[in-house]
């Protein structure tokens, strides 16, 4: 029970305690719950509001309906008065004093019902009933449920009653001109107009620095107010300006309405985004927003505040707030500490009437409450097809995507023009990362990983920069005239298993969702599959596995970010993700919000507004070779820059003065030859760079490996075409009879190599020229794009390849050489060179595993030698040390 407080204006927050009681027969009307003088059952709860009943264990699978009540003291004074809710999720329909005031469905936007009628002087019980449906298809929800994150349902945002005067105003929207330094202002009243007047001041830090008088007339009004000298809003110089409204009638102020707003564009061209007229580079982060124990609810005060304090000094100017409508106080932190915001709606499972009439109507919603907001920047329509032409269960290329469905691509180009007439202010894009029909962000989600399939990222990003339009079912929108972003990409980095169940008290219930299926996504049943595989003598325990895990995340996104940003063509990134969430572990920062250390050590540094990029021609050389190397600085400010470069590596170095253009990315030394000394063993070494100014210091390091290829020593091999020409090109003793040889280097294993083997021979089965295993009996993996690859890890325990590794994790020295298949159903008697798994410990497999074959062994190994050997020194290191070993 609350009182209010003595203002104009007056609000009382009614969240805190209230009963709480679910209703599975969906039965509470016909019992009377919503009538104040029938007492509830001993079943109801006392809960906090704001609440999802899945905080909850008891309720955590519950879905249906469930009811809420509480008592406030009204005190009888203001003309009119109204409850607010900051979201329910899903249907509410709101009682007071028993009568029925009104209802609402959607489940992350603010409603109101006017109560004036119903609320009486005293005590006043307030009840709400919501319920939220088993089937979720037609709704837009998000990522809740199957087969993502656990359901969010009841009343999780604030609750408030609110008294107003008779007239007041209801709205007031601010689109900045800064072509004119003025402000567009609409407002919007509500109650009887005659006679009535509104005036504006705009004030900066408590100062007026501009007023006008607005008229008004049918519930509007419109003014232009100029603004001297103002300040733009930008995330350095998070500037704002208030905006208060007098209604005023017979001389008499009738009401006060406050809000803010900043002064800010965005726009693009066919290359770039612009805020303020200025460039702007995209470094985002896609932020779901899931928090542990609390779901949608930040867990603790200020964390909105930390989390955008934190991507800032991660080097990020942008989150992308996925599937759902961000949180409105973080939108606010977001105005006040200066972060650009992607926004979309939740999005439904499946495309019908009813799906496409709440999607838009959500956006609508929205738009009207961040309307103001200079953070927000960019709305997207969809993602990835999701409740448009893919319902999460069928990926198949049928009829009904929208690649192929040409009344969705018109429903959807409507669509895009309707939301960019209501609010102009902003970017659209219709459907994030996939098949785009009208769009203002040719946006791409694209799954590599590096070093696996750094090459084919590449080759990708060269694709799609040269032919844009083929990201365009139809160009309602011409492909030309949208910058090129990735808006998702990442990699996955194994959590702190201990912390987690610490946190928790044991498992939390989402290690076992019922639509976890996967094991790659499913954590329950971890433990048992750690301890099927050899993980437990290679790591020591679960920290050490995630150390290793996390630096493969790490170096892989700076090897997928570094490939972005030389290219001019491309326009910026968004990475998934910000923090892991529940079963994802893909995130920067772990899942309580923590810093991942084997990641953020290095991240910052390659995520910032001016870096050095070192591209070495190849990153594994042999003893005597050269090794070609280009430095770039990339620079996302609008200042040109000049330093100096110097350089190390091998023992050499060298030192030059350089020249940086502003905004983009400058070639500043090329072709550097780094010749590396005949005596050289095997090991890792860095090629290091410093860019030095007046004002900062950026230095990057990229990994290069010596590797002596050695010699496959006194040993006859039988091998097949191409390799069988290679060996003998390198001295080694090719026959050609089996019969003859001490080991087989083969593609198949033929009846006499089977018979060789069988009698205490071995062999090495090695990938044909396509890298391709040429048998039957492997995983096959994706030569490009992969989600599975991306939730990897590659790693080693063996004196076959240590050496060529900077640690457990099989490298950059490995670079063109990555498995196309795997060796999988692994056992006890299989020695494991080198092992994957995915995921929460799923599909373990290797590359390279010696196995026994009647009285010899079989080396399966599905490195990609064949081609390489003679080339490639840690391929032809590799194939001698396995003749030589067997």
């Amino acid at each position: 029970m609350s009182q209010f407080d003595d203002q104009t204006r007056r609000t009382v927050t009614l969240d805190g305690e209230w009963s709480f009681l679910t209703d599975p027969e969906g039965t509470g009307e016909q019992r009377g719950l919503q009538d104040p003088d029938r007492p509830w059952s001993s079943e109801a709860e006392r809960v906090t509001v704001p609440h999802a009943w899945q905080d909850d264990e008891a309720h955590r699978d519950y879905v249906g309906t469930a009811w809420y009540r509480t008592t406030v003291e009204y005190d009888g004074r203001g003309d009119r008065v109204f409850l607010r809710f900051g979201a329910v999720d899903y249907e509410a329909t709101v009682y007071v004093d028993g009568e029925e005031v009104g209802t609402n469905r959607d489940g992350y936007l603010p409603f109101e019902v006017e109560v004036t009628d119903a609320i009486t002087r005293g005590e006043t019980v307030v009840a709400v009933k919501v319920t939220d449906p088993a089937d979720l298809g037609e709704i837009p929800h998000g990522k809740q449920g199957e087969p993502w994150y656990t359901r969010v349902s009841g009343i999780w945002q604030s609750v408030t009653l609110e008294s107003r005067p008779d007239a007041f105003v209801s709205d007031v929207q601010a689109t900045p001109d800064l072509d004119e330094d003025a402000v567009a202002l609409e407002l919007s009243v509500d109650g009887p107009t005659d006679d009535v007047t509104a005036s504006v001041a705009i004030r900066r830090d408590g100062t007026d620095v501009a007023a006008a008088m607005c008229p008004v007339e049918d519930g509007r009004g419109e003014c232009t107010v100029t603004i001297d000298d103002p300040a733009y809003w930008t995330p350095d110089d998070p500037e704002l300006y208030d905006v208060v409204v007098d209604l005023e009638a017979s001389g008499d102020v009738v009401d006060t309405y406050e809000d803010y707003f900043g002064m800010r564009s965005v726009a693009t061209d066919g290359e770039r985004l612009y805020l303020n007229g200025d460039p702007l580079y995209v470094r985002g982060a896609l932020d779901q927003a899931y928090y542990p124990d609390t779901l949608y609810r930040p867990f603790e005060d200020d964390l909105f505040e930390y989390e955008i304090r934190t991507a800032k000094e991660l080097g990020f100017n942008m989150l992308r707030k996925h599937i759902k409508p961000a949180h409105p106080d973080f939108v606010e932190a977001a105005d006040r500490l200066g972060i650009l915001v992607w926004e979309e709606p939740a999005n439904p499972d499946y495309y019908t009437e009813q799906s496409k009439e709440e999607v838009g109507d959500q956006i609508r919603g929205l738009i009207d409450r961040d309307y103001n907001s200079p953070s927000v920047v960019a709305w997207s329509l969809y993602n990835e097809e999701w409740g448009i032409g893919l319902d999460q269960e069928d990926y198949s290329d049928h009829e009904g995507r929208l690649w192929n469905d040409e009344e969705k691509q018109a429903y959807l180009a409507e669509l895009y023009r309707e939301t960019k007439q209501y609010d102009p202010t902003r970017l659209v894009c219709d459907n994030s990362g996939w098949a785009h029909v009208a769009t203002d962000l040719n946006d791409y989600h694209e799954y590599f990983v590096s070093p696996d399939r750094a090459r084919a990222w590449d080759d990708y990003l060269d694709d799609i920069v040269a032919n844009p339009g083929d990201n365009y079912a139809v160009e309602n929108t011409p492909a030309e005239d949208a910058p090129i972003l990735i808006s998702e990409f990442g990699t996955w980095g194994f959590p702190d298993l201990p912390k987690l169940r610490e946190h928790y008290g044991g498992d939390p219930t989402w290690f076992s969702h019922d639509f976890l299926a996967d094991p790659l996504k499913r954590p329950e049943g971890v433990d048992e599959r750690y301890e099927a595989t050899d993980l437990p003598e290679v790591f020591d325990g679960y920290e050490d596995l995630a150390e290793t895990w996390q630096r493969r995340e790490s170096a892989s996104l700076e090897g997928v970010i570094e490939s972005m940003r030389t290219r001019d063509g491309v326009a910026g990134y968004v990475v998934t993700e910000f923090s892991d969430i529940e079963w994802e572990f893909n995130g920067i920062l772990d899942y309580l919000r923590d810093e991942k250390p084997g990641v953020v050590d290095e991240f910052a540094a390659v995520n910032d507004d001016l870096i050095a990029v070192v591209e070495p021609s190849r990153h594994a050389v042999a003893p005597g070779e050269s090794v070609t190397v280009d430095v770039h600085v990339v620079n996302d400010t609008n200042e040109p820059a000049e330093g100096t470069l110097e350089w190390a590596a091998l023992g050499d170095s060298g030192l030059q003065s350089v020249a940086v253009d502003g905004f983009g990315t400058t070639t500043v030394a090329e072709g550097i030859e780094v010749v590396v000394p005949v005596d050289a063993r095997t090991g890792h070494h860095g090629i290091e760079v410093t860019f030095e100014t007046d004002e900062r210091t950026v230095t990057a390091e990229e990994p290069l490996t010596v590797v002596d290829p050695g010699d496959a020593g006194d040993v006859t091999v039988y091998a097949d075409d191409p390799l069988a020409g290679r060996l003998a090109e390198a001295g080694v003793d090719v026959v050609d009879d089996v019969a003859h040889a001490d080991v087989a280097v083969v593609q198949a294993m033929d009846d006499a190599v089977s018979g060789f083997v069988e009698d205490g021979g071995s062999a090495v089965l090695v990938p044909g020229e396509d890298g391709r295993m040429a048998v039957d009996g492997y995983r096959e993996l994706p030569a490009a794009e992969s989600w599975n690859l991306v939730a990897s890890l590659l790693y080693q325990d063996s004196d076959l390849v240590a050496d060529l590794c900077p640690d457990a994790r099989v490298g950059w020295a490995f670079e063109d050489l990555f498995p196309y298949d795997l060796v999988d159903e692994l056992d006890e008697g299989d020695e494991v060179h080198v092992g994957s798994v995915e995921g929460w410990i799923a599909n373990w497999g290797s590359p390279l595993v010696v196995r026994e074959r009647g009285d010899g062994a079989v080396c399966h190994c599905t490195f990609r030698v064949t081609d390489a050997y003679g080339e490639h020194p840690t391929a032809t290191a590799l194939v001698n040390r396995l003749v030589k070993t067997l």
